[in-house]
């Protein structure tokens, strides 16, 4: 009798242990109020001396490695050298968490300053490539970037360019002999008709019914989409945008999140906390009508004394540090990091760099 009357006691015990665990991850995941409590800051992702370190784009390969596609240009002022010299460097790391070691470049443009005006290709070359994204389609890796064909016309003459490979290795191949996948809409009912700042900061995703959802940055910071049914094109543009900002925003990243369609972008101008991010969720991945708190600022993740910082990029007597070109990176379609760019050095450094955070979650 007193045997069972032990085994009895050490059930309610067990049963009493997991209720309280499991009381404590409700409290826990109460506590997270926005997509953007779950992240916490692990550091620097990439910096490279001698050069300016913006987007950072993230995928693992098949032996667990971590491969990052980054902007980059040599200096360390944002402008004008991202319209002008920037190129897609590659980096690889045992860890998502780094540390990250330059391979090679994925993708080179030509340097304006380098030629001349009677250069009988000059109209033909492209200049810049820009905010990379990747992903894996199939067994074939996408390289999404933007590019302009010279300083003269930018912002406006900004598109968006694919280029494809078997391998993160390269050859990286341009789709279209030129790699051009999508240009500004030439429909003068379209809602970016001659698009002050043409089509650009693309972002890809695979529709789970079939097909391609690109998405784009375009007139009046707002978020627009063009639909393929092959990866490499054509795509035909939506003739309204997909985001309902009446503020700027900046730099959407496409993915899944809790079977709906979801758009992570910076909050510029306080839509809902300006310098921080928005996550926008949608149906039908054609109206993203509800959002939420998508990250918060730098000062919220990690202490900065802003005394130390160094601000190379945007106006310098802010009280707080923002984040840039939010990437996701994850595992089992569920967000594991993010990787961010920043125009401000939190640690006082000669350039930018990239930061990456963790999922809590």
């Amino acid at each position: 009798m007193k045997i069972t009357v032990l085994n009895l006691n050490k059930t309610n015990i067990l049963k009493t242990i997991l209720l309280l665990l499991l009381t404590n991850i409700s409290n826990a995941q109460l506590k997270l109020k926005s997509f953007a409590d779950q992240w916490e800051f692990i550091g620097i992702a990439v910096e490279e001396p001698g050069y300016t370190i913006w987007g950072t784009s993230p995928i693992i390969d098949e032996d667990g490695k971590t491969h990052l596609f980054v902007a980059r240009w040599p200096g360390n002022t944002v402008e004008p050298g991202w319209r002008t010299h920037s190129e897609i460097a590659h980096y690889i790391g045992d860890s998502p968490e780094g540390p990250f070691k330059f391979v090679d470049i994925a993708v080179k443009g030509e340097i304006e300053d380098e030629l001349t005006s009677t250069n009988s290709q000059f109209n033909k070359n492209i200049f810049a490539p820009h905010n990379p994204t990747i992903k894996k389609i199939g067994d074939v890796y996408a390289l999404l970037y933007i590019v302009n064909n010279g300083i003269k016309e930018h912002p406006s003459n900004q598109y968006i360019c694919l280029s494809t490979s078997k391998s993160l290795n390269g050859p990286w191949k341009p789709v279209n002999t030129d790699g051009a996948l999508l240009r500004p809409s030439k429909n003068e009912d379209y809602w970016n008709y001659n698009a002050s700042n043409g089509v650009n900061n693309p972002t890809l995703l695979q529709h789970p019914k079939g097909g391609f959802f690109l998405y784009y940055k375009s007139e009046k910071a707002r978020m627009g989409l063009a639909v393929a049914e092959h990866l490499e094109g054509p795509y035909v543009q939506m003739p309204f945008p997909v985001t309902v900002n009446d503020r700027n925003i900046e730099d959407g990243y496409a993915f899944m999140f809790n079977n709906k369609f979801a758009l992570l972008t910076t909050d510029n101008h306080g839509i809902i906390e300006e310098g921080g991010g928005i996550l926008w969720t949608s149906n039908d991945g054609i109206h993203f009508d509800t959002n939420e708190k998508g990250f918060h600022r730098i000062n919220d993740y990690t202490p900065i004394n802003m005394k130390d910082v160094k601000v190379h990029y945007g106006p310098k007597n802010k009280s707080y540090a923002k984040f840039e070109r939010p990437q996701i990176l994850t595992f089992n379609n569920k967000p594991k990091y993010l990787y961010v760019a920043s125009g401000t050095n939190i640690y006082g450094g000669d350039a930018p760099v990239s930061y990456v955070l963790k999922s809590k979650n």
